[in-house]
């Protein structure tokens, strides 16, 4: 069983900066693109970014989130500067195989995900 794990998340001022972290269980195949999701207590799940070679974000964090791929293209980074109380959620990453019908903002498209990892900006 192939698995993703997050990790990276903790308590920070706005302002800040952190780095969240994904990878898998075992060494695999590369997949086709991998992305972050978050979601608020009560809210509903937000795309992030995404990567399948190119790269993708949401308005919200533009210019002070980048995403990376691993050598492998088994990992995915999450760099989050000037983070605000509004980036608030539990952080997911998420990946797609083979890039069958992908679009890159729908959750459903992905095949793996990851546990999730907490991001909590202070104000």
């Amino acid at each position: 069983q192939v698995r993703l794990v997050e990790s990276g998340g903790g308590l920070v001022q706005a302002g800040g900066s952190l780095k969240l972290s994904c990878t898998t269980s075992r060494r695999t195949g590369s997949f086709y693109a991998m992305a972050w999701f978050r979601q608020a207590p009560g809210k509903e799940r937000e795309f992030v970014a995404a990567m399948s070679g190119r790269e993708y974000y949401a308005d919200s964090v533009q210019g002070r989130f980048t995403i990376t791929r691993g050598y492998t293209n088994n990992s995915v980074y999450l760099q989050m500067n000037s983070l605000k109380p509004e980036d608030t959620a539990v952080y997911r990453c998420a990946a797609e195989r083979d890039g069958t019908r992908y679009r890159y903002m729908d959750s459903s498209d992905y095949d793996l995900w990851g546990q999730g990892t907490q991001v909590t900006v202070s104000s």
